[in-house]
């Protein structure tokens, strides 16, 4: 069974501040939708009740028809079908702008090579909360392409999130191998490594925008920047 990388996104391949980056990125969409009768502060507090629906997701149903039955139930079917295409518009065109919110690293887009050279398959493990378009914007903006990866998950595609373990799960019967035969790369020790681990994957905790909510141990992890991700990779078969 060929050997399976899973990356995280932001805060991993994407340098980013994540608050500063959700802060910019309502602020962004709060501007595209408040000309069509959205109020800013209302809107933020439904993109979050749709966001909960997502991570509550149990596999049922997307993520996609998670987030858009609560967002429905609070504005209405009709106004919002009416408005999809603002919202399909946003993430084509303002939504650019919050690359400015994200950092580069070029060791990104050098590692997933380096990891696929080796004959690893390579896999994008991001948090399905975001439409395909704004994922795959994400992953340019990382210096990557889609293509780079034999999945990327996204809130159209997968019916979990994380730090559920079934999201992990998912992930794998999508590619058709077992937890044993996956590596998640993450910098979010709940997201990323926890959540990874239950399901019997291995994990590596790139510690260069780390996120640990509650001061975790992070002893019992490898870790690193990419150098010394890299290393690791040598040993692990």
């Amino acid at each position: 069974m060929q050997k399976t990388i899973l990356f995280d996104l932001d805060g991993t391949l994407l340098p980013m501040d994540q608050d500063a980056f959700t802060k910019g990125y309502f602020k962004l969409l709060a501007k595209k939708l408040a000309p069509h009768g959205y109020d800013p502060a209302a809107l933020v507090d439904h993109i979050w009740a749709g966001t909960a629906a997502m991570v509550k997701n149990d596999g049922s149903r997307t993520n996609e028809a998670a987030f858009w039955s609560t967002f429905a139930g609070i504005y209405g079917q009709e106004r919002v079908q009416r408005d999809m295409p603002l919202f399909d518009e946003f993430y084509r065109v303002e939504f650019q702008e919050a690359k400015a919110l994200c950092g580069y690293n070029p060791k990104a887009g050098q590692a997933v090579a380096a990891c696929k050279a080796a004959g690893f398959r390579v896999a994008l493990a991001t948090n399905p909360i975001f439409p395909a378009y704004a994922t795959e914007s994400r992953i340019r903006w990382a210096g990557l392409e889609p293509e780079d990866f034999a999945l990327y998950t996204t809130y159209e595609n997968v019916g979990y999130c994380k730090p559920n373990p079934d999201y992990y799960r998912e992930v794998a019967a999508h590619l058709g191998c077992q937890a044993a035969d996956c590596l998640m790369v993450g910098n979010d020790v709940d997201e990323d490594m926890i959540a990874a681990r239950q399901t019997g994957m291995e994990g590596f905790l790139l510690t260069d925008c780390l996120v640990n909510r509650e001061g975790k141990d992070l002893s019992v992890y490898p870790q690193g920047g990419f150098e010394d991700f890299l290393e690791y990779l040598k040993g692990w078969k």
